[in-house]
């Protein structure tokens, strides 16, 4: 039998070390915890709370709710009443409409239906978690933004057309507003926030545009290698949101990102020592679209000291991996027939020479390093392939720069290093330097002399030497005439590139000259017209003066 607890009078509660003198009736009528709690001892006057979401401020929250004192649920607090709510057992059970009611219905109808709503509260969620996980505030949150977003994505859809035709300052304003505000989240519910979009279809420029505007925001200030260790906490976090955000990048199937955010991720994640993994899917990305890159991204500084003053291996495998993904492009070509193979993130023969110039250059830049090790640059230099290179000018000037840098080479690595110079592919400016250059070995200046003497020859005779052919040529393995007949085959597209491309060009200035034409045509007949009104002016004014006469 059930015996009857009265729960009159009053009673203290201590919530964090800060009391509350309460009545009891009150809470004992909404707060499930309470109640209980009172009725094990009706007799008990002072009651410990520990562990209360929010602490003190949301507790009073609670109890002024439970005497019947109005207040706002605004976004700010909604998570902080519903996780109190929770903790204090405010169900139905003890009274209708009670605190946990009336928090779910705001949630439910107003926050999960509005887009920046949603994000506020989940911006507040992180100073209760992991409360406001337990109680569903964090998920739904979440799963509402992504909704939100690709529905606002689709319904702008018309307006962002308009935009690409109208003015800058439209399309400006068609941007996704909520990629600031993603910003403010703490990574991994950032991090959740982007997967869930990426289900729901929000599409990949935004997810990228959101990825670049939180590493700007949340990554400024990133220490050198030489700064004290005060910041080591805060460059561990720093780590946890470079890893984060290079791992989202991995699952983008899209080779559009800006290279220039690229090499600044990857600079941070060398500085900050992130994981090989991080480092090495950046530098995948980057090896992707390598022809689209600058010389001034390339020259990442080293942060070894008396070793290089840049840091060469890691540009080494940025070059592995673009010259992999031409390999399997060009496997791909032999297996699916040359119209398949014309896909847009495929590189192209003209986006090899360019690379193959970009690395030109970047070897004249590092050559005047004197911590670089030659059998280091002769790696380099032997990494990328001869079609790469339609002429050897750019590797001769770079060679001669590590020449003129490292005197203290032997003759053995000067001959080792000059060998990779073909001689029959230097212009004739470049030959004529080679061959009064001091700082080669007497057995290339000869060769340069003997190439020199053979294209001299052929021009006289009327048969121009083709760059690259050798006459005299020993027998070749099966393999090596497979690599041959394909870099043959990369050259011959190179010149159906070329010839398209001058042939463009001719046309251009064909339809130039043609206006030009029908143009002084016009003024021609403008002049003679002209000529020919005066000339009957002055005979008629003649003839009425004879008449006159």
């Amino acid at each position: 039998m059930n015996k009857r607890v009265d729960f009159a009078g009053d009673i203290t509660v201590t919530v964090d070390g800060q009391s509350f003198l309460l009545q009891k009736f009150p809470l004992v009528t909404r707060c499930g915890r309470i109640c209980k709690i009172l009725a094990d001892s009706a007799k008990l006057d002072k009651v410990e709370l520990s562990n209360v979401p929010g602490g003190p401020q949301t507790f009073e929250l609670a109890v002024n709710f439970c005497h019947g004192t109005n207040f706002e649920i605004t976004t700010l607090n909604i998570v902080h009443l519903r996780c109190i709510s929770e903790y204090l057992e405010m169900t139905e059970d003890y009274k209708e409409d009670n605190l946990i009611s009336r928090t779910e219905t705001y949630l439910n109808e107003i926050v999960v239906h509005d887009l920046e709503k949603s994000i506020e509260v989940l911006c507040a969620s992180v100073s209760l978690l992991p409360n406001a996980e337990e109680v569903g505030v964090v998920s739904r949150c979440i799963d509402a933004i992504a909704l939100n977003a690709s529905k606002e994505q689709l319904v702008s859809g018309l307006a962002r057309l308009e935009c690409d035709v109208g003015s800058k300052k439209l399309k400006m304003g068609c941007q996704d507003w909520w990629v600031e505000d993603l910003s403010a989240l703490r990574v991994d519910l950032y991090q959740r926030v982007i997967s869930a979009m990426r289900k729901t279809g929000v599409r990949s420029d935004s997810i990228i545009a959101s990825l670049i505007h939180y590493a700007q925001n949340s990554l400024k200030g990133v220490r050198s290698a030489n700064s004290d260790p005060g910041t080591i906490i805060e460059d561990e976090q720093r780590t946890i949101i470079v890893e984060t955000l290079v791992g989202l990048l991995a699952t983008e199937n899209i080779t559009s990102i800006p290279s220039s955010f690229l090499f600044g991720m990857l600079r941070i994640a060398i500085t900050l020592d992130a994981s090989l993994r991080c480092r090495l899917e950046l530098e995948r990305r980057i090896g992707f679209q390598l022809d689209m890159v600058s010389l001034d991204d390339l020259l990442i500084p080293s942060l070894k000291t008396r070793e290089c003053f840049f840091d060469v291996d890691t540009v080494h495998q940025i070059l592995v991996n673009f010259l992999q993904r031409i390999e399997e492009r060009g496997d791909d070509d032999d297996s699916h027939g040359e119209y398949e193979s014309e896909e847009r993130d495929s590189p192209s023969h003209g986006s090899v020479l360019k690379v193959g110039r970009l690395i030109e250059g970047y070897l004249a830049e590092i050559a005047t390093d004197p911590y670089l090790k030659v059998q280091k640059f002769i790696a380099f230099i032997e990494l990328l392939p001869d079609y790469a290179r339609v002429v050897e000018d750019g590797l001769y000037r770079a060679i001669d720069i590590y020449l003129k840098a490292h005197p203290s080479m032997t003759d053995s690595e000067t001959k080792k290093l000059c060998k990779l110079i073909d001689c029959q592919k230097l212009s004739q400016q470049a030959a004529s330097h080679a061959a009064h250059n001091d700082r080669l070995p007497v057995q290339m200046a000869l060769r340069v002399l003997h190439f020199e003497q053979i294209r001299l020859k052929e021009a006289l005779s009327g048969n121009p030497i083709v760059a690259g052919d050798v006459s005299l040529s020993q027998p070749v393995s099966p393999r090596d005439n497979y690599a041959s007949l394909r870099r043959e085959n990369r050259e011959l597209k190179l010149e159906i590139a070329r010839l398209r491309a001058r042939l463009s060009d001719l046309e251009k200035d064909q339809l130039s000259m043609k206006q030009g034409m029908l143009k002084e045509k016009s003024d021609h007949r403008k002049a003679f017209s002209s000529s020919l009104s005066k000339g009957i002016r002055r005979i008629t004014r003649k003839k009425s003066s004879w008449g006159q006469a």
